[in-house]
């Protein structure tokens, strides 16, 4: 599953699309509604139909994240830039979405003990089939779901770090951070050491 940083609000609702994605991938022209069902603040909040003019329009957009979701089966900063918003089946798929409020999600959502984000959405085709309605409470990486997150923020964590130091380097970071009483009694400049590019 590939992701960014989408829009608190909408988190769910693309990972609910993902998951949708093997079944809806390839019917696209067949799809004759798509219903997210979600909190109020994501309705008040990120509800938009019509125009979108910049990435930022589209990170706060609840149906283009979603479509984005459904569409591709992940949703990266590339998919916010121009090249995918211009694919004419982004707009198509939103204009075939209903945004509902699922009293429940509100009440949940505002929960001290709870504070889920939940979304789900569900696929109809024009043929009267349907997918089923995928429900996704709370975003991975959410206290709730700490332990299935750090497995992506690991691999996250490599893939950029690999960018900037020699993979040998990466190896060695990595390796400390799985040692929990290592990295706990290390002084702070022999942290920050590590870090420092290799001469």
């Amino acid at each position: 599953m590939t992701r960014c940083f989408e829009e608190f609000h909408a988190q769910t609702a693309v990972e609910a699309a993902i998951k949708l994605h093997p079944q809806v991938g390839s019917r696209l022209d067949e799809i004759k509604q798509v219903v997210i069902h979600t909190q109020e603040s994501a309705v008040r909040i990120i509800d938009k139909t019509g125009p979108l003019h910049n990435p930022a329009d589209r990170d706060h957009c609840l149906q283009y994240m979603t479509a984005i979701g459904l569409i591709f089966g992940g949703l990266t900063a590339n998919h916010y830039e121009d090249a995918t918003a211009n694919d004419p089946r982004v707009d198509a798929l939103r204009a075939k979405m209903i945004v509902r409020e699922d009293p429940r999600y509100t009440c949940e959502y505002l929960e001290p003990d709870k504070r889920s984000i939940a979304n789900a959405v569900q696929v109809f085709f024009r043929d009267g089939s349907s997918t089923e309605k995928v429900e996704v409470e709370y975003p991975v990486g959410h206290r709730r779901r700490r332990e299935e997150g750090k497995p992506l923020l690991v691999k996250k964590f490599k893939a950029n770090a690999e960018t900037r130091f020699p993979a040998e380097q990466v190896g060695r970071i990595l390796t400390l951070f799985e040692d929990v009483r290592r990295l706990e009694a290390m002084p702070v400049n022999e942290f920050v050491e590590i870090f420092l590019m290799e001469t």
